[in-house]
């Protein structure tokens, strides 16, 4: 199996099982659990291929995508009663589907397009939409609205790949770089708390000084 479809295949697991656990975390049914593992694990690809103008989409065209999201949910509904913090737990799921998609967005929109300014933007809405969607539809604290860097970690891996990429390494080389970059931000936004400054806002002047 070619690297890129088996990064494509364990960032669509992984998503859907962050949506899995979130659906045990609303101790939802497995109706439940199938919408959130599928909703959160093609999402990304969704937006992805729309973006690029690639339709039918991933998952139209190769329904093997869904098998896997049910099948992730079906696990993660029998099993998630075992894990004592899935919270911790979703959150590193969620940093490796983060690396993997990064990765893969990356990689789909610098062969549509050629162009790494889109590889790199189609990286980060790939990786990156699946978890906001995530957070949406279960009513969780959004990704976008957490201190510790999420969608920084996402464009730290896909600009990685593609500068690898346009470097001329080997696929297998980019993709590990892409990915270790990405997983190792967002790791260490997850352990140690890293974050970026934020704005502060500043009381605005007075009219009269602006006569």
């Amino acid at each position: 199996m070619p690297i890129l479809e088996l990064t494509d295949y364990a960032g669509v697991a992984v998503f859907a099982a962050t949506g899995a656990l979130a659906a045990s975390r609303k101790e939802l049914d497995i109706i439940g659990f199938l919408f959130l593992a599928a909703a959160t694990g093609i999402g990304g690809g969704t937006f992805r291929d729309v973006v690029l103008g690639a339709t039918p989409v991933f998952w139209v065209v190769n329904p093997t995508y869904l098998v896997v999201c049910v099948a992730v949910a079906l696990v993660v509904f029998f099993t998630a009663h075992r894990v004592e913090s899935r919270y911790r737990l979703l959150l590193w799921l969620d940093a490796l589907g983060l690396s993997a998609y990064c990765v893969m967005g990356a990689a789909k929109g610098f062969a549509a397009t050629g162009s790494p300014a889109v590889a790199v933007t189609t990286g980060v809405l790939t990786a990156s939409f699946g978890g906001i969607l995530r957070d949406l539809l279960a009513n969780e604290p959004s990704v976008l609205l957490r201190r510790e860097v999420y969608v920084t970690a996402a464009l730290a891996g896909a600009s990685a790949f593609t500068t690898a990429t346009v470097a001329g390494l080997p696929l297998w080389a980019a993709s590990s770089i892409g990915m270790g970059t990405a997983f190792v931000v967002r790791g260490g936004a997850l352990r140690f708390g890293w974050s970026i400054p934020v704005y502060r806002p500043r009381p605005g002047r007075h009219p009269d000084d602006v006569m």
